[in-house]
């Protein structure tokens, strides 16, 4: 069901890793939810990968679900929401742009509905939305018998799946404005639906078609 947006308010959409944070923060998850000899050699057996993404060869979905899969296959869903909680309260406060932070209270302040979209992980992401008071379309995990199975619950969040999302979950029509922030090219789609779209900083022009 789609959220009913508040009479004369817009709609704040936020990327998070790169765009709120000054890095990725999958790694930092990773760090806290792997089991520690399993992180030791996922990073000798992903190094390949790694080098084959950086090199443009590898894509980054192909990376991911495969990390994932080999990451947290069995892993206890409580161990990888702790390292998430604390991910969430002692880390990513850290990491954040005060100047992204202060356009958040700037929209808050308005009385804007202002949302996270991110191909991060809900595990992480909704802790620390929560706590800035924020809405949060994200990634899953997959679970089964309280364990996860190393695949993602749904599809990843990126690219074209966040702007469906943001259109399933509000009624982009009842909102004054949509305002988007991104900072790479699997945020186009997203920077796409607003008419106010920040990447990097700076005014976003849609790529050329063709």
């Amino acid at each position: 069901m789609q959220a009913q947006p508040p009479a004369a308010r817009d709609l704040a959409l936020f990327d998070f890793d790169g765009t709120i944070t000054t890095r990725e923060t999958f790694p930092d998850f990773m760090a806290r939810a792997v089991p520690r000899r399993r992180l030791a050699l996922g990073r000798v057996l992903f190094a390949p990968w790694v080098v084959g993404y950086r090199l443009g060869v590898v894509p980054v979905a192909l990376l991911r679900t495969a990390l994932v899969r080999y990451a947290f296959s069995g892993v206890p869903l409580a161990v990888v929401e702790a390292a998430g909680a604390a991910l969430a309260a002692d880390v990513l406060p850290g990491l954040v742009r005060p100047e992204v932070q202060t356009r958040i209270d700037w929209h808050k302040a308005r009385g804007d509905t202002v949302a996270v979209v991110s191909g991060g992980f809900d595990v992480y992401l909704a802790p620390w939305c929560r706590a800035q008071g924020l809405d949060w379309i994200c990634s899953s995990l997959a679970v089964r018998d309280g364990r996860l199975t190393g695949r993602y619950g749904g599809a990843q969040c990126v690219a074209d799946e966040k702007a469906r999302r943001v259109r399933a979950r509000y009624d982009l029509a009842g909102y004054r404005a949509i305002h988007a922030y991104g900072d790479t090219h699997e945020d186009d789609a997203l920077l796409a639906l607003a008419d106010h779209a920040t990447w990097r900083g700076r005014p976003w022009q849609a790529p050329a078609s063709g």
